[in-house]
């Protein structure tokens, strides 16, 4: 176990938790060197299992032979930087939660077609730039039987830190890219839309012919303002979900979740 224990906030190789914005961490220009950060033994062990690489651990001295002991007997001889919580803490302008972060390189991009070749139910995340409610959305698709997910390029990184930790790790067990054109390219595979929007036109949620559909993918849209009026009028169908008391709309996150359990595919439950 090669451990590293941090004594200054300057110590060569802690770039990636500290300095490094989520921009950086990114790297558009450089796909291939790009990383994110997973935080907790949990979250660690899920991208582990889906096949994820590690380069570098973050961790409390404490936790070394506690929570973190089985993250490390997986990742090999990879740098484990450690040092007390409140140094720690300094360095990356947060309390590590369980202790733990981990490094990780960032997989290779998806084609739409390879993660949608044989998907019935698909979401869209449309320019949401709140990475708690991304991770939520991740988090009602895993459950709730989603086959992949297509974020706009304006939407929140899901690798984002705090989506993954929102998301348990269920970031990690969808299919998911980026696309600039998530309507055209539906279509051509075969996939009826359904934008969530309130309009004079919209139907309701629990419309029989929404849930017989086949091949349907559901747009969520920005938390302020909805979805690009563009995208609502090439949309297949308008879908709104009824509610009482007044109330005209949910949290995008909640209304994925009431969404995806109502049109959840019926022909996979068979």
């Amino acid at each position: 176990m090669n451990i590293i224990r941090v004594k200054s906030l300057n110590e060569p190789g802690l770039e990636m938790f500290s300095t490094l914005t989520e921009a950086q961490l990114r790297n558009r220009l450089e796909p291939e060197k790009g990383l994110f950060i997973a935080e907790s033994p949990k979250v660690i062990h899920v991208a582990l299992d889906a096949g994820y690489q590690p380069i570098a651990i973050l961790c409390e001295e404490r936790h070394i032979t506690g929570d973190a002991s089985s993250v490390l007997e997986r990742c090999g001889d990879i740098p484990v930087y450690t040092g007390e919580r409140e140094l720690l803490a300094q360095l990356t302008g947060y309390t590590l939660t369980r202790g733990v972060l981990c490094a990780m390189k960032r997989p290779v991009p998806l084609s739409v077609e390879d993660i949608c070749h044989d998907a019935h139910r698909v979401v869209v995340i449309q320019g949401v730039v709140d990475s708690t409610n991304v991770g939520a959305i991740f988090r009602s698709a895993a459950a709730l039987g989603v086959d992949a997910i297509l974020m706009s390029m304006d939407s929140c990184d899901p690798l984002n830190r705090r989506s993954v930790r929102v998301s348990m790790g269920s970031v990690f067990l969808i299919p998911w890219t980026w696309v600039e054109d998530s309507l055209s390219s539906l279509h051509s595979l075969g996939f009826k839309t359904a934008a969530m929007a309130l309009t004079d036109d919209s139907i309701s949620l629990d419309n029989p012919i929404l849930k017989s559909e086949e091949k349907l993918a559901l747009i969520m849209g920005n938390e302020g303002d909805g979805l690009p009026e563009k995208v609502i009028r090439e949309s297949d169908y308008v879908v709104r979900i009824p509610m009482s008391h007044n109330v005209d709309s949910l949290n995008v996150a909640a209304a994925a979740a009431v969404a995806l359990w109502e049109l959840r595919n019926i022909h996979q439950e068979e």
